[in-house]
């Protein structure tokens, strides 16, 4: 077995798209649940991240899911990988 090739392991976030405003990036909000050290009940956190969307594709609303990438600018080091559900529209 050769151990000098690695492969890179990028973690994957699933969050809703809670902005698409700027040109190809969307503003990604994730939650998860954590269980309160003292109190034993679980809260909600959640964290906001820039995603790289080339296309434009995504809609406020949609849920997606992102993979962590080199750095693209400043604030962005996310891509978009695969639309899990698309938003409701009413």
């Amino acid at each position: 077995m050769n151990h000098s090739i690695k492969i890179p392991l990028k973690r994957a976030l699933v969050g809703k798209v809670i902005s698409n405003k700027m040109n190809k990036t969307v503003t990604v909000l994730v939650e998860h649940r954590v269980k309160h050290p003292i109190y034993g009940k679980y809260v909600m956190r959640s964290k906001k991240y820039h995603a790289h969307d080339e296309a434009n594709a995504y809609n406020q609303g949609d849920l997606i899911e992102i993979q962590e990438n080199r750095p693209i600018s400043k604030t962005k080091s996310w891509t978009v990988s695969r639309l899990v559900e698309a938003a409701y529209i009413i």
